[in-house]
């Protein structure tokens, strides 16, 4: 209900967001200033039953058939604009890419052929992947940034989570041998019986381990999935989330969105934080200036849509103005500051006439600061944009997601 009636308000219309089953055969990302990419490989060797993602168990015939498609998907919309398109960077989601070391360099490759990256190359790895042979291989393929997704040092939320111990040691060895630009270590924050004493054991044996970047999420209890791990109560997260924060700031540490921190200023990992973005693989999402799309969450699908020639497109939302405002506004506040600036460059109409009367109650209710047209969010703002995340993940990505877990090509979708 919350997330309909903020949608009605900031869209200025009672329509909902109308997904179709219908898609562009020839994507128009040449005009995107703002570029990134993002590549998705589904297999991991075992599944999380808190993980929302899309994921299946990895086969080795299964992956590589796959990746054959992935990669014929690249070319499928590369090759449809004529030269190489500067992008601000490429990131490997998943599932566990690392499944796929041996074929990154094939795939940087289809993706060089199109596309010129200037920012970086990021991937993300589990725990067991962080060993030197798996390290070097990405290194010499051109990966610049990693993401280790440790969830937790601590022995008791590991097994909350159903996830094995991590060692510590060893994976500061390895990253030792094999430095990158970036090293990021994810962590999830608002289990049960967790304590600010736990994260605070997270976060400096993160940054002693080779991170010199840390995300940490709260656990959102999807309905789809097979946790049965319960969420924690509002006023816990909000303590917790204040004191994550106080401790980071009060370490120095540089907060470079609503859950990251890094031990020096420049040093980002984020796959989310672009105006535009081109996504490949399954489950991916593509946006441009007028558009969302995103792909089937069935392997078996994609690679038969691929095989025929047909980008794997499952729903296209197409946006009114308003509704791509508030998606850019969403995930710009994401990174705790939106710029005015940036806003009437991209929109052609200045922030202030389209929402100064939101961004001024934002202002008194103590959720906003503002100076030189940069909005930047207070520590009470940071909390209510996590709480609201929380609704809008489970009123829409909750929905979506679990929907074409079911159904690879949706005739349409209102949310």
């Amino acid at each position: 209900m919350l997330a309909a009636v903020t949608r009605m308000w900031l869209t200025r219309s009672v329509k909902p967001f109308r997904f179709e089953g219908t898609f562009d055969p020839c994507l128009p990302f040449e005009s995107c200033e703002d570029l990134g990419l993002y590549v998705h490989i589904p297999f991991c060797k075992s599944i999380c039953s808190f993980c929302p993602y899309c994921k299946v168990l990895y086969r080795e015939e299964d992956c590589n058939r796959y990746l054959n498609a992935l990669i014929r998907e690249i070319h499928l919309v590369g090759s449809r604009h004529s030269g190489r398109k500067r992008v601000t960077s490429l990131y490997f989601g998943g599932g566990t890419p690392a499944l796929a070391a041996g074929r990154i360099q094939e795939i940087l490759d289809a993706v060089n052929a199109h596309f010129l990256i200037t920012d970086g190359i990021g991937v993300e790895l589990h725990p067991d992947n962080v060993t030197v042979p798996v390290l070097r291989a990405l290194k010499n393929a051109g990966i610049s940034k990693i993401s280790i997704g440790i969830q937790s040092f601590s022995g008791k939320a590991q097994t909350l989570l159903g996830r094995k111990a991590v060692d510590a040691r060893a994976m500061a060895r390895a990253l030792e041998a094999v430095p990158f630009q970036t090293v990021s270590m994810d962590f999830i924050f608002a289990l049960p019986g967790q304590t600010f004493e736990d994260l605070r054991a997270d976060i400096d044996t993160a940054f002693h381990s080779g991170a010199n970047h840390i995300a940490i999420y709260p656990f959102i209890d999807f309905t789809f999935t097979s946790s049965t791990v319960p969420a924690m109560q509002k006023r816990e997260k909000r303590a917790l989330l204040d004191a994550i924060t106080e401790y980071c700031l009060r370490r120095g540490y540089v907060r470079s969105s609503i859950w990251t921190f890094s031990s020096q200023p420049g040093i980002r990992y984020s796959s989310m934080t672009r105006d535009c973005f081109l996504g490949f693989g399954c489950s991916a999402v593509t946006l441009l200036q007028n558009q969302f799309k995103i792909n089937t969450f069935s392997v078996p699908e994609y690679c038969r849509r691929i095989d025929g020639g047909q980008l794997p497109t499952a729903l296209t939302l197409r946006f009114s103005p308003r509704q791509r405002m508030i998606y850019y506004l969403f995930w710009a506040a994401y990174s705790t500051h939106v710029s005015a600036e940036a806003f009437e460059r991209i929109f052609g109409v200045s922030l202030k006439k389209m929402y100064g009367l939101e961004l001024g109650l934002a202002k008194l209710l103590g959720f906003l600061t503002e100076q030189d047209g940069i909005y930047t969010m207070t520590p009470k703002g940071a909390f209510y944009y996590h709480y609201y995340e929380n609704f809008y993940t489970l009123s829409y990505i909750d929905k979506m997601w679990g929907t074409l877990r079911r159904e690879p090509f949706p005739a349409y979708m209102e949310l």
